[in-house]
């Protein structure tokens, strides 16, 4: 019997979804989605109706049959923090992330809803791996200057993990025993310290901190947010932080394929702003080195601005006297959700469940 699984992950500018029989990929697609679009909408949470036109087109266009769908795989956010690992889908941790109970504000977000609407219809059930609130954060990197606030472990996971285990994999060594930074820059940038199979630190890229992106803004000192941001009203901020800044700021569009274009016809604008967003990826690979002691095995670059050529060789020209560097050009994360839920059904290992409560719960002292 070979089990049907449909995967829906839910990104900041695209939307990916495929089919998969077992651990072969039969339909895939990647749709692009421009800041200029998703600016519309109130909320992310309004875009939902959006994204499931997405998921309309590719059952028709594949000629899907879903009655006999196994599992929906979904990108998972904004619930609680969690552990790492495959959990099963239920109504509260629907309803969690619908809310960003975790603070989170971020597309990934409408994953599990998307997958709900779906498993209505087909009585699939849901599964959900390494969502963007894994914390493994060590002590140290969670205080801020103020006493209360913390900083939230916020990344890509999915695909992190995935690339890391694939590099031990290809260098026969355990994941479990490596000292690994990892680099996923795309649409969002997260940028982690892997410390034996551990994510002990990173940049909450969808907070708003580290590397500006295609649509975000990154860090800024707090004088200029206050400066220049502070009469605007929440949404708009949010918005710069997650839809609207970065390379949106600077062009009105995310489309880093037009910008880039730009750039190589001598747009001095448009090569500006991309060094500098390859540069700031490189002071944060800086930053994980020394989280790790400089002890690094490997920096390994993942997402899918790696097609560029010039952000892999500007972050070697960079960081290269730290560790070898290899590149994962493109994401993971499809075929890791697709095989972690295959798990699951097979009996091979046991999901977990979600409790309705954040990994650090703050400090006794």
């Amino acid at each position: 019997m070979a089990y049907k699984i449909l995967v829906i992950n839910p990104g900041s500018t695209s939307t990916k979804l495929s089919l998969y029989l077992d651990e072969k990929e039969m339909f895939t697609s990647d749709v692009f989605h421009d800041s200029s679009v998703l600016k519309s909408f109130p909320t992310i949470n309004d875009q939902l109706d959006y994204r499931m036109e997405v998921i309309e087109r590719f059952i028709k266009d594949n000629a899907i049959d879903l009655s006999d769908l196994d599992a929906i795989a979904a990108r998972g956010g904004a619930s609680y923090s969690l552990k790492s690992g495959t959990y099963e889908v239920d109504k509260r941790l629907i309803e969690d992330t619908k809310r960003a109970v975790g603070g989170l504000y971020h597309s990934s977000m409408l994953g599990v809803q998307m997958a709900e609407k779906i498993a209505l219809k087909t009585g699939a059930k849901i599964y959900m791996s390494d969502p963007t609130v894994v914390d493994e954060y060590d002590d140290l990197a969670r205080l801020t200057g103020i006493d209360g606030i913390y900083r939230r472990a916020v990344a890509h996971t999915l695909n992190q993990k995935a690339v890391a285990r694939i590099y031990a994999k290809r260098i026969n060594r355990p994941y479990e025993e490596l000292n690994l930074i990892v680099a996923h820059i795309d649409g969002g940038i997260s940028i982690s310290a892997h410390r034996n199979g551990r994510m002990v630190d990173g940049n909450d890229g969808g907070g708003g901190e580290g590397p500006f992106t295609p649509t975000r803004m990154g860090s800024m000192a707090i004088s200029d947010v206050i400066e220049y941001l502070w009469d605007k009203p929440k949404s708009e901020m949010k918005e710069l932080i997650s839809v609207s800044g970065g390379l949106t700021s600077y062009f009105g569009t995310s489309n880093t394929d037009k910008i880039y274009e730009m750039a190589k016809k001598g747009d001095q604008k448009a090569k500006r702003v991309l060094d500098a967003m390859v540069y700031q990826c490189a002071k944060q690979i800086g930053a994980m080195s020394v989280v790790l002691k400089g002890k690094v095995d490997a920096i390994l670059l993942t997402g899918g601005l790696l097609r560029f050529d010039f952000i892999k060789e500007g972050i070697k020209e960079r960081c290269a006297f730290i560790a070898p560097i290899e590149v994962f050009a493109g994401e993971y994360e499809q075929k890791a959700l697709a095989l972690n839920a295959l798990m699951i059904l097979r009996g091979e290992k046991k999901a977990l469940h979600y409790t309705g409560e954040s990994v650090f719960k703050g400090f006794d002292d």
